[in-house]
């Protein structure tokens, strides 16, 4: 008896939003593509708006243009979930601290850490710094002071603070019930 050929899958390919996207991203018209490409605007319209699918030779062209490849269309999204309270606990150094890393480990643009900061909590007496461009500080409950070489800034729940993470600073907790915190550090300090 020969094997049957498994049935497709339900699961329609949506690549009319991924291909509005590289064509956005290359700050290119409808217009621009249709005239390079010989295809008409109406429908690089419909096959953007997934109304209508391309034939191979039109993808590929398409994809010449756009300059991205073919595959990447049929590729899943990379989505990464980190379920509350499953957060790898990591420590920046912190003084009465508990710190969750809320994005992946492996992901290394971006870090995403929560911390949870008790009464008297503070990142030390002298000034630090981290191996981050990019350090954004954002207050979900109580207040914090950050101090840099030069002047400090008071933050209460919903302020940012933004600044290289290469600038010395420090911080501490003003509130007598702690505080509750997100740190954004790109790129990632440490991945997976």
């Amino acid at each position: 008896m020969r094997p049957m050929p498994l049935e497709p899958a339900d699961r329609r390919v949506a690549i009319g939003p991924r291909l509005r996207a590289a064509r956005r991203a290359q700050q290119l018209t409808i217009d621009e593509v249709a005239q390079i490409t010989g295809l008409t605007k109406g429908f690089l319209s419909r096959v953007e708006r997934d109304m209508t699918s391309p034939s191979v030779s039109s993808l590929i062209s398409l994809c010449d243009v756009l300059s991205i490849p073919v595959g990447s269309l049929f590729e899943e999204p990379d989505v990464q979930l980190v379920p509350a309270g499953t957060g790898a606990k990591v420590n920046l150094g912190g003084v009465d601290t508990e710190e969750r890393l809320l994005s992946p480990r492996s992901e290394s643009r971006v870090q995403v850490i929560r911390s949870v900061i008790q009464t008297g909590g503070h990142g030390g007496e002298e000034l630090y710094a981290v191996a981050a461009d990019v350090d954004v500080l954002h207050v979900l409950r109580g207040e914090i002071e950050v101090r840099f070489s030069d002047r400090e800034w008071r933050l209460g729940p919903g302020d940012s603070l933004t600044f290289s993470g290469h600038e010395p600073h420090s911080w501490r907790v003003l509130t007598d019930d702690g505080a509750e915190v997100l740190w954004v550090l790109v790129p990632a300090l440490w991945s997976a």
